[in-house]
């Protein structure tokens, strides 16, 4: 049995269906309201809070893996709870940050999870993504109203990561032997600023997306809105304000493991440019 949380979301719901696809099981996707969760045909969904480690008693009995996104809710508890119910084997989505970026706040949580799992007993397989593709959807609103996109460090170009391809190396982590007690750096295949994204974007809905380059100090207040204060720093920072060697760098992680090339961005663009009409 295969516990997947977060099952919902980007990682998540393409885990679920990468499973089913191919014939792993049984699999759990953990949601909150099981009531509007539509997962894949076969996949058993069950009533969970990651913020409250209590509720997850009936999602744990009988799992055997679980796949948990770090920071989503009550880290410690939940590895407590899974390891009371016997889980074997954890796949724990961390940061790149970690390496990249230590001396952050949001990374040194992230290290500190990991270390949590590493000292529980449990099996464990850690994967490091960078930014994700799917950060592209804070301008899915401004650019449905045929606004211009306003970003900082226009020309920084990091090796954004498909959301699909962290689910693949994930699910071979998961199904296959030679994964456990590896930690993995997960990228793109390819460098892509903030223009060039929007620019991917843009020939998705076949019209022109308008962009502009912002300072740092007038992406605060924006930064602020939408990750808070306490992280507004530090998500500039590996946005490209403080963009290092090891943040920049392509990791091959996604075909060594998987056996397949790692998504570039204009594919997920294209996947959801509906998001963006």
């Amino acid at each position: 049995m295969i516990l997947v949380t977060g099952a919902t979301g980007n990682i998540g719901s393409a885990l679920l269906k990468e499973l089913r696809a191919g014939g792993h099981g049984p699999v759990r996707g953990l949601t909150r309201d099981t009531a509007r969760a539509a997962f894949p045909e076969g996949v058993e969904a069950v009533a969970g809070d990651l913020a409250e480690p209590a509720s997850l008693k009936s999602a744990l009995a009988g799992a055997r893996s679980l796949v948990l996104l770090s920071g989503v809710g009550s880290d410690a508890g939940v590895l407590m709870a899974a390891r009371h119910a016997g889980v074997e084997h954890v796949v724990l989505v961390s940061s790149i940050t970690v390496e990249t970026h230590p001396h952050l706040g949001p990374a040194r949580a992230n290290l500190a999870v990991e270390r949590l799992l590493k000292e529980s007993g449990m099996a464990w397989t850690v994967l490091r993504p960078t930014q994700f593709a799917s950060n592209a959807l804070l301008w899915a609103a401004v650019i449905r109203e045929n606004g211009t996109v306003r970003a900082p460090y226009a020309d920084v170009a990091l090796p954004t990561v498909h959301p699909a391809d962290i689910a693949s190396v994930a699910r071979v982590a998961l199904t296959e032997p030679g994964h456990r007690a590896r930690t993995y750096a997960v990228t793109g295949p390819e460098p892509v600023s903030a223009r060039q994204q929007v620019g991917s974007i843009a020939a998705a809905l076949g019209r022109e997306v308008p962009f502009t380059e912002i300072s740092r100090e007038q992406a605060y207040a924006q930064t602020i809105a939408v990750f808070g204060a306490e992280a507004a720093d530090a998500v500039l920072d590996v946005t490209g304000g403080d963009a290092n060697d090891a943040l920049l760098a392509v990791r091959h992680t996604v075909p060594d493991v998987t056996g397949t090339p790692a998504r570039p961005f204009r594919q997920w663009a294209a996947e959801n440019v509906t998001a963006f009409h």
